[in-house]
C-alpha cells in the first residue's frame, strides 16, 4: 500500500503543471448568451443542411476495398461493386494499378467527373487530405478514399432510404455553462497519437498540444488533433458518460478554433453544445475514428446532439 501510495505522490509531482485560465482570459473569450444562444443555433442549422444535402453522410450506401487490376461495377450482383438499383447493369471498370486508380465506362453509360461527361478517366483519391474526384452516375457518386494505404470505393445515393427517412437531430438546450473557456499547452515535440477507428486499426495523427478545462469545479483534459494538413481547427474526438444513454455510445465530435500560437499556452473555446454525433451513427459504411482512451471523460456532458440509442440506425456499431 505504502508503495502504491508513493508512486501516486510522485506522479503527481511529476505531472506538468497547467496554469488556470486567467480572468482576463476568460473575459476575452466572453459572449453575450443571446448572441451564443444564436450562434449554437445557427449552427445546429447548417449541421442539418450538410446531413440532408446531396452529398451528406445520410446518402452514404457503400464502401468497397478496391483488389488489384479491374473491379467491375454496376447494379448487376455479378460485380464485384454493386451499385444502388436503378443504375446500369454492368456500368464499367475501375481499375486499381501501381496505387492508381482508373475508370472505364461501358459503352452507352452516361457519367461526369466535375460535371463533365467521360467515357475514361484517371480518379484522384482523398489521400493526404486532397478533395476526390467524384464520378457521377444519375443519382449515384462514387469517389476514391484512403486509409491506412489501401484504397476503397465509397458510393453515395441521393435516394438513400436513410436521407428519406430522416427526421432531424435532437439536441440539449443550449447551456452557456458548457461554452468553457480552456488552457491550450502545447507539446515540447512534435507528437502524434493513435486514433483507433471502427476499421479495427489505428491512425498517428498530429497533435499539437494538450487542452484542460474545468466542469463543476474539476479539471479535465483532453488531446486533440490536427485532422488533415493546413486545418484551422483542433479536432476533438472524445467520450462522456452520456454515451450510450442520450449520446451516440462510440462517442462525439467537436471542433475548436486553432490557437494563434501553437508554440505557446494560450486560451481557446470549448463550445460542447456543438459537440455532435459521427456518420457511423448513421450509415455502416462511414470510417470514423474513435476516442482515444486519454479522451474518455469522467463526467456526463449534457450539451450538444443527442441521440437515442434504441433507435434504428443501420450504421451502429
Amino acid at each position: 500500500m505504502a508503495t502504491i501510495i508513493l508512486a501516486a505522490v510522485l506522479g503527481a509531482a511529476l505531472a506538468p503543471w497547467v496554469p488556470p485560465v486567467t480572468p482576463g482570459e476568460q473575459q476575452t473569450h466572453a459572449i453575450d448568451p443571446d448572441v451564443h444562444r444564436r450562434e449554437v443555433e445557427a449552427w445546429q442549422k447548417a449541421r442539418d443542411a450538410r446531413l440532408r444535402s446531396d452529398s451528406g453522410w445520410l446518402t452514404l450506401v457503400g464502401l468497397y476495398w478496391l483488389q488489384a487490376g479491374p473491379n467491375r461495377f454496376g447494379a448487376a450482383a455479378d460485380n464485384q461493386l454493386v451499385l444502388p438499383a436503378g443504375s446500369p447493369a454492368h456500368a464499367g471498370t475501375l481499375r486499381l494499378e501501381a496505387g492508381k486508380v482508373s475508370v472505364e465506362l461501358t459503352s452507352g453509360v452516361a457519367a461526369t467527373v466535375a460535371g463533365q461527361p467521360i467515357t475514361a478517366a484517371a480518379l484522384k483519391s482523398d489521400a493526404g487530405g486532397a478533395e476526390p474526384d467524384v464520378l457521377t452516375l444519375g443519382a449515384v457518386t462514387l469517389q476514391i478514399i484512403e486509409r491506412q494505404g489501401r484504397l476503397a470505393v465509397r458510393v453515395k445515393d441521393k435516394n438513400s432510404a436513410v436521407r428519406r427517412a430522416f427526421k432531424g437531430m435532437t439536441y440539449y438546450p443550449t447551456d452557456p455553462r458548457y461554452r468553457v473557456v480552456a488552457r491550450f499547452t502545447p507539446h515540447a515535440q512534435p507528437r502524434a497519437i493513435s486514433v483507433p477507428s471502427v476499421l479495427g486499426h489505428a491512425e498517428d495523427l498530429p497533435s499539437p498540444g494538450t487542452v484542460t478545462f474545468e466542469l463543476d469545479g474539476k479539471t479535465y483534459r483532453l488531446d486533440p488533433v490536427i485532422e488533415t494538413p493546413g486545418d484551422t481547427q483542433l479536432f476533438f474526438i472524445f467520450r462522456d458518460q452520456t454515451a450510450g444513454k442520450t449520446t451516440y455510445g462510440a462517442g462525439r465530435f467537436l471542433y475548436a478554433e486553432l490557437p494563434k500560437d501553437l508554440t505557446r499556452p494560450g486560451a481557446l473555446v470549448l463550445d460542447f453544445n456543438k459537440a455532435y454525433t459521427p456518420p457511423c451513427a448513421f450509415t455502416a459504411y462511414a470510417t470514423c475514428p474513435l476516442p482515444p482512451s486519454q479522451n474518455r471523460v469522467a463526467t456526463s456532458i449534457q450539451a450538444g446532439e443527442r441521440f437515442d440509442p434504441n433507435a434504428p440506425h443501420p450504421g451502429a456499431h
